[in-house]
């Protein structure tokens, strides 16, 4: 029962570690380095995981968020592994459990110093990924899934395009939209193509 539940339970435990740090993040962002807490419009995720606060303070978010993030990449990563084995297609079944997998270690990487660098590696393995999932998808059944994956992987894009453009305005809200998006797309896939048949497709 807990293998089973195991990517659900995994990410239940990483939302409420994260919505931890959010509740004791001391203040500031990059709109307003004096506000207090944690403003979901305003500050990223990426606050939570620096020694001090935007507005200096030590931050207690830090261990909470890092927490959350290790959970949240080991669900990931057992979830490519569980979903490469639905693929008889040797070469996607490897980039799907090799980079989906092995790119976790990378977005964990991203609570570090080494921030910039990680969240392009990791969105890269990951898009990639779910690019092969979602070939198979649009190949299959799943009538839901096709455009849920398409719309994932458009708002992830979109939400890439922001950061590498260097728009901060929309950018904050975005990442959250992504990050919600990306769970419920996982989840979905992990739970509700249990009983779908991907082995015919080629």
């Amino acid at each position: 029962m807990l293998k089973k539940h195991s990517v659900l339970t995994g990410i239940t435990i990483s939302i409420l570690l994260l919505l931890i740090a959010t509740m004791v993040y001391p203040g500031g962002s990059l709109y307003d380095k004096n506000s207090i807490g944690f403003q979901w419009s305003k500050n990223f995720i990426s606050n939570l995981f620096a020694a001090k606060a935007v507005n200096g303070a030590n931050n207690p978010s830090r261990f909470w968020a890092d927490a959350g993030m290790i959970f949240l990449a080991v669900s990931f990563a057992i979830f490519f592994i569980e979903f490469s084995k639905k693929i008889t297609v040797k070469h996607a079944a490897r980039v799907i459990k090799y980079l989906g997998a092995g790119g976790m270690f990378f977005t964990f990487l991203i609570v570090t110093p080494l921030h910039d660098i990680m969240v392009t590696i990791a969105s890269t393995l990951f898009l990639v990924s779910i690019f092969y999932i979602t070939v198979f998808v649009l190949k299959s059944k799943l009538h839901l899934f096709k455009f849920l994956c398409i719309i994932c992987l458009l708002i992830f894009y979109f939400t890439l395009y922001l950061y590498g453009s260097g728009n901060f305005v929309l950018l904050p809200v975005m990442q959250k939209i992504t990050f919600i998006s990306t769970i419920l797309l996982i989840l979905g896939l992990q739970y509700f193509t249990q009983k779908q048949d991907f082995q015919h497709i080629k």
